[in-house]
């Protein structure tokens, strides 16, 4: 594993991991502030859950676009223009003066950072050999959790002590400064990426380029797509709803509910560093039942535990409890964070690899549109957040065994002898 951390390697892989950061700063900071922002515009439970999941209508449209972005005009240029866009859509909504203006920003921001996860994966495509790049996504991608995590001391001290708006704008220039040192130090490949196109291409990727229409309409990227809206929809509930749980249902104060949040982030950031470690390992221990055979193993087992968690969750009396089984959720779930990932990696030809992944995350974060909304509806209705924990966790429950029954090698690839012997998996 020596060779992950080259000099080349290294300086994109920083960068990807304070992109990370930066994207999660920026999108958690509505959920610990919606407290205040509920206040100052008089906003409803319901019309607080269109506002958070007015985000993923330009995210998850952004998520396939940016894909296809990456592949036709490369992902430094791609990711480039849209942290430069997500920057300036997170300050303005600083100038937010009510509920379709908010609405109307959140689009667009979201718009902005829909490309992030595919121009990462293009970018680890570019950079790394096969059995590097769940390690490098999980590596890449754990910047997330941890830009989570952060937001809750940081917007939740900013807005007691000054105001919500400020947090806004600070992490607007933030996005700024980081666009400046991407456009400096990373290039597009390596130098060497004659030496190293050998490694690029996996064992159970095709042989042969085929059209991207082709793996639109194939069952294991339709069903990978699935699971990922699975993990989604509780990330999503975690990431919008959670902080407002917390003072809603269990009295925590605004400073308490601050620092409650980063337990799970932090366990987050964990899990989704470790996970494409483990998926990697799983990977070279079980290489003769093949690449998705180890695959399905890490994502069935962990999505599980995530799901059992998040329902239990919505079951405990205590406010103890209560987190504990959210982070525990969320240590499960991120550690199947980088695994729909390496699945294209795996079974895609490296030219369509931006386009499947963005398309992918686009069937997956119509999650963020649905979740926030139905669990403020949910909310409203009973007046309590049970139905939305015990939802979340029975829709993973259920993505976990389609995944068993319907991810599987493509028909019709070229692959290698290996992942022919799991085509019953």
């Amino acid at each position: 594993m020596k060779s992950l951390f080259t000099k080349g390697k290294l300086a994109v892989m920083i960068l990807l991991f304070f992109a990370g950061i930066i994207n999660y700063l920026d999108r958690s900071a509505l959920s610990i502030a919606a407290p205040f922002i509920t206040e100052d515009l008089e906003l409803t439970a319901t019309q607080m859950g269109i506002i958070f999941s007015s985000f993923s209508v330009g995210y998850a449209i952004f998520n396939f676009l940016g894909g296809v972005a990456a592949d036709r005009y490369g992902a430094k240029l791609t990711l480039f223009v849209a942290m430069i866009v997500w920057s300036i859509f997170s300050g303005a909504i600083a100038l937010a003066v009510g509920f379709t203006s908010l609405i109307i920003i959140r689009i667009l921001f979201g718009m902005g950072e829909g490309p992030l996860s595919a121009t990462i994966n293009k970018m680890v495509n570019n950079w790394f050999p096969s059995d590097q790049r769940a390690s490098a996504i999980g590596l890449a991608n754990s910047g997330t959790p941890l830009g989570g995590a952060i937001a809750g001391p940081i917007v939740g001290f900013i807005a007691i002590s000054y105001s919500w708006k400020l947090s806004f704008v600070l992490i607007m220039i933030i996005g700024f400064i980081w666009t400046i040192i991407w456009w400096k130090v990373v290039k597009e490949k390596p130098a060497e990426t004659a030496t190293e196109k050998k490694d690029i291409t996996t064992e159970a990727a095709p042989r042969e380029k085929k059209p991207l229409t082709f793996y639109l309409k194939q069952k294991t990227v339709l069903f990978t797509a699935f699971a990922f809206f699975a993990y989604n929809y509780i990330l999503f509930f975690f990431l919008t709803w959670f902080p407002s749980y917390l003072i809603d249902a269990r009295g925590v104060s605004v400073q308490e509910m601050s620092i409650v949040t980063v337990i799970p982030w932090v366990l987050g950031f964990i899990g989704l560093a470790a996970g494409g470690f483990v998926s990697d390992f799983v990977l070279r221990k079980f290489a003769r039942k093949g690449v998705l055979f180890s695959r399905k193993v890490v994502l069935v087992t962990c999505l599980l535990a995530s799901a059992i968690c998040i329902g239990l969750a919505g079951l405990v009396t205590t406010t103890f409890s209560a987190v504990a089984l959210v982070a525990c959720s969320v240590f499960f779930l991120y550690l199947t964070g980088s695994i729909y990932w390496a699945i294209v990696q795996d079974v895609v030809d490296q030219s369509n690899v931006g386009s499947v992944g963005g398309f992918m995350h686009f069937l997956a974060n119509t999650a963020g549109i649905i979740g926030p909304t139905l669990t403020g509806f949910l909310v409203d209705r009973s007046g309590t957040y049970t139905a939305a924990f015990l939802l979340a966790g029975g829709l993973a429950i259920f993505a976990s065994l389609a995944v068993i029954r319907f991810v599987r090698p493509i028909k019709g690839s070229i692959v290698t002898g290996k992942d022919k012997t799991i085509a019953g998996n």
